[in-house]
C-alpha cells in the first residue's frame, strides 16, 4: 500500500495553507457528502428551506429522522477508508428500516440508552454519486459510539461498496467520488 503522503496532489488537498493558483480556492483535506432526505422524500429540501423540521400532513423530516406515510428512515454514515492513510470518507445517507425498528431506535435516541438496540436491517435508499446504485441496496445498520450517527454496511454479496468498506477507495477513487457529486477538485490540485 503506497502511502498518500508521497502524492504531491494528497498533500495540496490536505494543505489549508495553499491557495489554487487559477482560483485562490482553498483545501483542508476529506469531506464527507451527505444527503438532506432519503431519496424517495418528495416534500423538498430541508437545508435549503433553512429549517430544522419540515411537515407535510403526517410526513415530517429531521437532520436524522423520517417519517414518510407507512415508512421510516434514519439517517447514517456509510464509511469507506482512504488507501494509504489513515483517514475515511464517508457518505450521509438515509437507511430506510421497518417500523418496529424505527421504534426502538428513537427510543434509544432518546434516552441515550443504547442497550434496547443492537442495529437492524435496512435499506441503502440514497444513489451515490460515483457508484452504479439500484434503488435500495441491502445493508445492516449498526448504532454509533456515543453522538456520533449509526453506520450501514453493505451486505458483502450485494454490491462493489462491501468489498470497497472493507479494503478502501483510491485517492483517485475519492475524487472521482466527488466529481460525480459536481465537486470536480481534480484540476485545482494539479502543479500551477
Amino acid at each position: 500500500m503506497d502511502d498518500l503522503t508521497s502524492d504531491p496532489r494528497w498533500r495540496r488537498f490536505n494543505d489549508s495553507d495553499r491557495s489554487c493558483p487559477c482560483c485562490d480556492r482553498v483545501f483542508s483535506g476529506v469531506f464527507d457528502i451527505g444527503f438532506d432526505h432519503p431519496g424517495p422524500w418528495p416534500h423538498g429540501n430541508r437545508s435549503e428551506l433553512g429549517v430544522d423540521r419540515l411537515e407535510d400532513g403526517d410526513d415530517h423530516l429531521t437532520a436524522d429522522l423520517c417519517v414518510l406515510g407507512e415508512y421510516r428512515f434514519i439517517r447514517a454514515v456509510l464509511p469507506l477508508p482512504i488507501i494509504g492513510s489513515d483517514q475515511v470518507f464517508s457518505f450521509g445517507p438515509w437507511g430506510s428500516v421497518n417500523p418496529e425498528n424505527y421504534e426502538r431506535y428513537v427510543q434509544a435516541l432518546m434516552s441515550d440508552d443504547w442497550s434496547g438496540f443492537e442495529g437492524c436491517f435496512a435499506w441503502l435508499i440514497n444513489q451515490l454519486p460515483g457508484f452504479d446504485m439500484p434503488d435500495h441496496l441491502p445493508c445492516d445498520l449498526l448504532p454509533g459510539k456515543g453522538d456520533d450517527r449509526p453506520t450501514l454496511w453493505v451486505h458483502d454479496d450485494a454490491h462493489p461498496l462491501a468489498e470497497l468498506q472493507e479494503t478502501g477507495i483510491t485517492f483517485d477513487q475519492l475524487l472521482d467520488i466527488y466529481a460525480a457529486a459536481g465537486q470536480d477538485i481534480r484540476p485545482h490540485l494539479m502543479d500551477a
